[in-house]
């Protein structure tokens, strides 16, 4: 992780977001590093899709969903604010968060986060937790295509999450409140 000095962190973050991607890609400055990530491959978008389908259809409470919300997160150490796309972004229905909010809107309210992992599976299983539990974000998703596992982290305290559960794709993985399912990744295989 490289430092930064406040002019210099106030330079990145200000090119950050006035920066224009390339057509299809998404970029991120997720701990001090601009991330570029091309549109995803058709697996990428079946997984989200058997995860947003069961969310919308079950969960206890209904949900807004978003896909590719930019959400600005507390920074870690010397680096700038974390401004991290997820996959995905789940809120109670009830706090209308995304009605009105900037393309980078803050993290507070937001139920969960959901990661595929693509090209850099290392970002989502460790960068990306780090910052998700450093935003507070209460649950974080991560389908892990490598591993053929799926992991739900929960209670996160400073950079990390308590609690981790892991199952293999296939069996199903119980999400707690305010979901209240048991989301079936049979299908994933």
């Amino acid at each position: 992780m490289t430092a930064y000095d406040p002019i210099s962190e106030e330079i990145l973050l200000d090119w950050f977001v006035a920066f224009d991607p390339p057509e299809g890609f998404r970029a991120e400055l997720v701990e001090g590093e601009v991330v570029l990530t091309p549109p995803p491959d058709g697996e990428h978008e079946e997984y989200l899709w058997l995860i947003v389908k069961q969310v919308m259809k079950a969960s206890r409470t209904d949900m807004q969903f978003s896909g590719n919300k930019g959400l600005k997160l507390k920074r870690g150490g010397a680096c700038p604010e974390d401004h991290v796309i997820p996959d995905s972004t789940f809120a109670p229905t009830a706090l209308r968060l995304y009605r009105g909010a900037a393309p980078w809107m803050p993290c507070e309210g937001v139920a969960m986060v959901l990661e595929v992992t693509f090209l850099r599976p290392q970002l989502d299983r460790e960068t990306k937790r780090r910052c998700y539990a450093r935003g507070g974000i209460p649950l974080y998703l991560l389908v892990d295509r490598e591993a053929s596992s799926i992991t739900l982290f929960s209670a996160p305290e400073r950079d990390d999450y308590r609690e981790v559960r892991t199952r293999p794709l296939g069996k199903p993985l119980p999400l707690p409140a305010p979901f209240d399912i048991d989301l079936d990744t049979a299908d994933f295989l």
